[in-house]
C-alpha cells in the first residue's frame, strides 16, 4: 500500500473510532437526569455484584459479594425491575434464604463506554449505581417476562443443570444511589427510576 493510502485508511480508522466514542458519549443521558442514568446504567450491564449478610462461618453476619447475571429486559426493551435465576446450591442464596436483604451494584465499566473514554472503573465519570433491597421469587406470570429477561441476554441459563431447581427472583428496589459525575453521589427513589425513560 503506498504512503497516501496508509494515511487515508489512518484517517478513517481514526474518524470511525471518533465516531463510535461520541456515539456512546451521546446514549448515556445527561448527569443532572440521575433516574434516567440509573435506567440506562441497568439496562446496559448484563452483571453485578450482589452483597449479601453472609450465614456461613468463618464471616457469618459480615458483607459478603458475588457476581450475578441480571437483566432488566431483552436489549432495547428496558422494563427497569432486574431479574435474576437462582439456585439454593448457590452460597449467596443461602445467605438469602436467611436475610433478604441485598445491595446490588452496577458499572459501565463492564461495557466499552468506559474503556473508550479511558475511564477508570473508579473515576465518577465511569457511571455506577447502586440498588438495594429485598430479593424475592417470582411466581407465573411475572416468572415468564423474567425469564424471557434473562434467557434474551444469558442463553447459556437454558442449557443449565435441571437438577438444580433454578428459580426466577427480583430486586424489590428501596434505596437506589447514582455516581455518574463528581460532586459526591445522588440518591434516586424507585418511582422516579421506574418513571424514568433510559
Amino acid at each position: 500500500m503506498s504512503r497516501a493510502g496508509v494515511i487515508v485508511s489512518w484517517g478513517v480508522s481514526l474518524v470511525f473510532f471518533l465516531v463510535l466514542s461520541l456515539g456512546a458519549a451521546a446514549a448515556i443521558p445527561p448527569h443532572n437526569e440521575t433516574a434516567r442514568v440509573a435506567r440506562y446504567v441497568a439496562h446496559k450491564c448484563d452483571w453485578g455484584a450482589l452483597a449479601t449478610l453472609s450465614s456461613h462461618e468463618p464471616v457469618r453476619g459480615l458483607p459478603f459479594a458475588n457476581v450475578f447475571s441480571v437483566s432488566d429486559g431483552p436489549r432495547g426493551q428496558s422494563g427497569g425491575v432486574l431479574y435474576f435465576y437462582l439456585t439454593a446450591m448457590e452460597i449467596s442464596v443461602q445467605d438469602l434464604q436467611v436475610n433478604a436483604n441485598a445491595s446490588l451494584t452496577m458499572s459501565l465499566a463492564q461495557t466499552p463506554y468506559c474503556r473508550q473514554e479511558h475511564y477508570d472503573p473508579q473515576s465518577p465519570l465511569c457511571a455506577h449505581i447502586i440498588m438495594s433491597g429485598i430479593i424475592q421469587e417470582v411466581a407465573a406470570p411475572e416468572s415468564d417476562k423474567a425469564k424471557t429477561a434473562l434467557f434474551s441476554r444469558h442463553p447459556e441459563m437454558a442449557t443449565w443443570p435441571r437438577d438444580h431447581s433454578w428459580f426466577f427472583a427480583k430486586l424489590n428496589i428501596t434505596n437506589i444511589w447514582v455516581l455518574d459525575y463528581f460532586g459526591g453521589i445522588k440518591t434516586v427513589t424507585p418511582e422516579e427510576y421506574y418513571q424514568a425513560k433510559p
